[in-house]
C-alpha cells in the first residue's frame, strides 16, 4: 500500500508538472544554460553518480509552487553534464517518516550496490515533536523507478543531537565497507558523524569525523567527504557562520579510528548565492561538483522569495565545477571543459590597456556570455579595476579587483532593483606577476572565477535584457590585460 502511495503522489506532481511547465518555461528570468526546474522550488543537488552510462541528477524539488515546501527528489540524466533530460520524478512523501507538509524527502545521495540505484535520503516529519530527521532507504533496479525501503528509517539521531539536526547523508564505499557520513549538531557546535555497514541496511556508529567548537557555526548541513590525490576532502555548508556558506577542510583521514585531521581549511565560494555543493566522480575520474545557486540566510530578506517565484519557479545550480587539489593542499574550482560546446562566436584581443577613461567590451548578446582575461600586475600602475557587467538603463553588476587594499568586491546593490548586498574577499598581490579573470553569465545569475579558481564569487541577480552592455576601467593609473576573449553562450534549457 505504502508503495501505491508514493506512486500515486509522484503521479499527482507529475500532472501539475505537466500542466504548468509550458507557462513557466516563458518566465522572463529563466535561465539559458544553468540547470533549472521545469516548474516549481528547488534547492540542495542530491544522489550525483555516474550509473550505467549516464550523469545522474536529483534535486530537492516542490513542483507545485516557487517556495520551500513539502520536498521530492526530481530527476534528470546527461551524457556530458551540460544537456540534461528530464525523468519522472524519483521520490515523493508518503511514509510517517517522510510525508509532512513543512518535511518531506529531504536530502541525501546516491550508490551503486549489488547492481541497483540506492538512494539514501533524510525523511522528515511532525509527530508532535517538531521536525523529526531520520535516515532512509531507496532503490531501483532501471535507475528510474524506486521503491522504498520497507525497514526505514535505517538511522535515527543518536543520544545528544536533536531530531531536527541529523541530516543530508553523503554514502561511499572502501574496499567491502559502505560508509556515510551526516550533518548534526551537538551542544550547539557542527559535527559531522561517520557511520558504516556492510550491506547498506544496518548501521553502525564509527566516530564523529570532525566538528565545530564554534569556529564554524553551530550546524554543519550537506556534508561531502571524499579523497582527492594523497589527501581527503570534507565539504560543509555551515549554519551560524555569518558570510561563510559553503567551505571545505583538507586533511589526513583513518578509517580505523574515523578520524578526519584537517589543516587547510579554504572558501569554495564567497557569492552570495552558493551552497550545499555535492560532488561525484565523472567517468574518467575527475572529481566534479554542483551547488544551489541561493542560499537559506539569504532568504529571510526576500520580499516575496524572489523575482522568479512570481514566474512560478524559484532556484538553479551552479555550473559545474572540477574540484583539484593544489601543491600546497588548497583547492581549485574549475568550470568543466565540457561548457566549452556552448561557445557560440567568439572574440579575442591580446593584450588591452586599460585607462580611467574606460572602454566598451562585447560578449555575445551581453547576456549570456563568457570572458576571460589576465591583469598583468608586474605592469598595471592601477589602484583598481572596475568592470561593470549587466549594465543599461541606470542598472549595472559592479566588480572591483582592488590592488591597492587586495579586495575583491562584487556589488549588486544597483543590478535590478531589487537585489541587495556585496560579497568580497581578499587575494594575494605580493609576489604575483598576474590575476587571472573567468566569468560566466545567464540570465539572472554572474559567476566569477579568479586566482587560478581558487576565489570565486556567485551571485544572482535579476536583470532585463537591456542590460546588456559591459564597461570596463581603473582608478588611480592603467591596467595592461592580455589573452582577453569572450564568447556568447547558447539556449539550451
Amino acid at each position: 500500500m505504502s508503495r501505491e502511495l508514493m506512486l500515486e503522489n509522484i503521479r499527482k506532481a507529475q500532472k501539475e508538472i505537466e500542466e504548468k511547465k509550458e507557462q513557466v518555461k516563458r518566465g522572463a528570468m529563466r535561465q539559458h544554460y544553468h540547470f533549472m526546474p521545469q516548474t516549481g522550488w528547488l534547492n540542495d543537488p542530491n544522489g550525483l553518480i555516474y550509473f550505467r552510462g549516464k550523469y545522474h541528477l536529483f534535486y530537492q524539488y516542490n513542483p507545485y509552487y516557487g517556495f520551500w515546501d513539502y520536498i521530492h527528489w526530481g530527476h534528470a540524466v546527461s551524457e556530458d553534464m551540460v544537456h540534461w533530460e528530464f525523468l519522472p520524478l524519483a521520490l515523493a512523501p508518503s511514509e510517517s517518516y517522510d510525508d509532512y507538509v513543512r518535511g518531506g524527502c529531504f536530502s541525501g545521495s546516491a550508490i551503486e550496490h549489488e547492481g541497483k540505484l540506492f538512494l539514501i535520503y533524510t525523511g522528515a516529519a511532525n509527530h508532535g515533536n517538531g521536525n523529526e530527521q531520520t535516515q532512509c532507504i531507496a532503490y531501483s533496479e532501471d535507475g528510474i523507478h524506486f521503491e522504498k525501503y520497507e525497514g526505514n528509517p535505517v538511522l535515527k539521531a543518536p543520544k545528544g543531537v536533536p531530531s531536527s539536526q541529523f541530516r543530508d547523508p553523503k554514502v561511499w564505499k572502501h574496499e567491502d565497507t559502505y560508509y556515510m557520513v551526516c550533518g548534526a549538531s551537538r551542544e550547539n557546535k557542527a559535527q559531522v558523524l561517520l557511520y558504516r555497514s556492510k550491506d547498506m541496511f544496518h548501521w553502525e556508529y564509527v566516530n564523529v569525523l570532525a566538528e565545530s567548537r564554534g569556529e564554524w557555526g553551530f550546524m554543519w548541513e550537506c556534508p561531502d567527504f571524499y579523497q582527492l590525490g594523497d589527501k581527503y576532502v570534507l565539504t560543509v555548508s555551515p549554519m551560524g557562520a555569518g558570510e561563510h556558506t559553503a567551505i571545505y577542510f583538507v586533511g589526513d583521514f583513518e578509517y580505523h579510528t574515523g578520524k578526519f585531521i584537517y589543516h587547510t581549511v579554504g572558501e569554495i565560494d564567497w557569492g552570495l548565492d552558493y551552497y550545499a555543493p555535492q560532488s561525484f566522480l565523472t567517468a574518467d575520474g575527475r572529481r566534479v561538483m554542483i551547488g544551489w545557486a541561493n542560499e537559506w540566510e539569504w532568504m529571510s530578506s526576500w520580499k516575496d522569495w524572489g523575482p522568479t517565484y512570481k514566474e512560478g519557479w524559484c532556484g538553479f545550480y551552479s555550473i559545474p565545477r572540477e574540484v583539484r587539489l593544489m601543491e600546497d593542499y588548497t583547492l581549485q574550482f574549475i568550470p568543466i571543459e565540457e561548457l566549452r560546446m556552448l561557445r557560440t562566436g567568439g572574440e579575442k584581443k591580446e593584450e588591452m590597456v586599460i585607462s580611467p577613461d574606460g572602454r566598451e567590451l562585447s560578449a555575445g548578446d551581453g547576456i549570456a556570455f563568457e570572458m576571460k582575461m589576465k591583469v598583468l600586475l608586474e605592469q598595471t600602475d592601477a589602484e583598481s579595476l572596475e568592470l561593470c557587467l549587466r549594465c543599461g538603463n541606470g542598472k549595472q553588476l559592479l566588480c572591483m579587483f582592488d590592488f591597492k587594499h587586495a579586495e575583491i568586491i562584487i556589488d549588486r546593490n544597483q543590478a535590478d532593483g531589487w537585489s541587495k548586498g556585496s560579497s568580497r574577499s581578499a587575494f594575494k598581490i605580493s609576489g604575483k606577476k598576474e590575476l587571472d579573470i573567468h566569468i560566466f553569465s545567464d540570465k539572472s545569475s554572474v559567476e566569477i572565477f579568479t586566482d587560478q579558481y581558487q576565489n570565486n564569487h556567485s551571485n544572482n541577480i535579476f536583470a532585463q535584457d537591456m542590460q546588456n552592455h559591459i564597461h570596463i576601467c581603473t582608478h588611480g593609473g592603467n591596467a595592461l590585460i592580455k589573452e582577453f576573449e569572450a564568447y556568447g553562450i547558447k539556449k539550451i534549457m
